[in-house]
């Protein structure tokens, strides 16, 4: 049985692996075939003969800033201006690291703007086209750091601001939020099916806390709806909506048929490249998955859309739910920061236990 301190480690490297499985060195993340990468896989021995070195398997920029995030929140810090300071500073230090990473414009565009020495200077002017996954790409360390129900405030806030970074627009942010809010579910044992209407109900806290900080509230405004909206109707086709039922799959549900329907909830076709869909990919494979390591893998991180980061959060959660229990060890033993990675997960076991 996996302790508390063992989950936290696994949801910082499995996170990592579900990445660099799914960015193979842009080859998989790339590729628009969940067919043409399971059958790769398959000539690799399948999912449980993969060994992630970094030559084969190096990790992408969605790492390198679930990273960032971590260094951040274990550093010492007293008050939110200080850690969002922080954050916005580990970011800026991790931009030295993306030679063949592959990191995305608008992060990079964002990281740009920040002034961390400044008051207030990682605020960066609303994007109406930041919606990408970028901010939920990296936001799993805040869910473990503020996992408890009564962090919730706390999750929301820190998760906003350091989404909003990069990402200053809801869908964007709100994707931060979604992976936070999905990973503290995960160290809380909180039944898979009732995550989707647990999101549902904190957008409002979500949406409380950005006007209580006035910056760009009508602009907000404007494009708060289509992140919830896109939500609602996931939870709808699931049946899922009132968090108690079992979910409903479709009959035939392959790597074809997934494919699809990711590129359907979708905001442009490339399935998980949004900050509503990243999460919402992670969580349907989570939900089709079982226990199964390799069933997560297969639906999860090898699929045609933007595997790497729907492939980072289904990583982190599976971790904070059940440590290691059923994941090859060549899957981890040899990926790219295993140690720091490690490090950082007993330091934020130790960090969220002093609270």
């Amino acid at each position: 049985m996996a302790t508390l301190e063992d989950k936290f480690v696994a949801a910082m490297l499995l996170g990592a692996v579900g990445d660099a499985m799914g960015y193979k060195n842009g080859n998989w993340e790339f590729c628009k075939s969940g067919i043409a990468i399971h059958s790769e896989v398959e000539k690799l021995g399948g999912v449980s003969a993969l060994n992630l070195t970094r030559e084969n398997f190096m990790v992408s920029d969605d790492t390198v800033l679930h990273i960032a995030t971590a260094e951040a929140l274990v550093s010492e810090w007293k008050d939110k201006e200080t850690l969002y300071r922080t954050i916005a500073q580990k970011y800026i230090d991790g931009w030295s690291d993306m030679s063949g990473r592959a990191p995305g414009l608008t992060t990079q565009q964002g990281v740009e703007k920040l002034r961390p020495k400044v008051h207030e200077g990682y605020r960066i002017p609303y994007t109406p086209r930041g919606g990408g996954c970028g901010a939920a790409m990296r936001s799993a360390p805040i869910g473990l750091r503020f996992y408890r129900p009564e962090q919730l405030e706390d999750l929301v806030a820190v998760a906003v601001e350091s989404g909003r970074m990069t990402h200053n627009c809801p869908t964007g942010y709100l994707g931060s939020v979604a992976t936070a809010l999905f990973v503290s579910y995960s160290i809380q044992r909180r039944p898979i099916n009732s995550w989707g209407k647990g999101l549902m109900d904190t957008l409002p806290v979500a949406w409380k806390y950005v006007e209580k900080t006035g910056k760009d509230v009508e602009q907000n405004r404007e494009d708060w709806n289509y992140f919830e909206k896109r939500w609602a109707d996931y939870l709808r086709r699931r049946n899922l909506t009132d968090g108690k039922s079992e979910p409903k799959f479709p009959e035939r549900y392959g790597p074809n048929e997934r494919d699809e329907f990711y590129k359907s909830v979708s905001y442009n076709g490339w399935g998980g490249s949004s900050g509503h869909d990243a999460p919402m990919i992670a969580y349907d494979a989570l939900l089709g998955a079982g226990t199964s390591w390799e069933e997560l893998c297969l639906r999860g991180v090898l699929h045609g859309g933007d595997n790497d980061s729907t492939g980072i959060i289904a990583g982190s959660c599976w971790g904070a739910m059940y440590g290691f229990e059923g994941v090859p060890e060549v899957n981890y033993k040899n990926l790219e920061y295993k140690d720091r990675l490690v490090t950082l997960g007993k330091d934020l076991y130790r960090s969220a236990a002093t609270v």
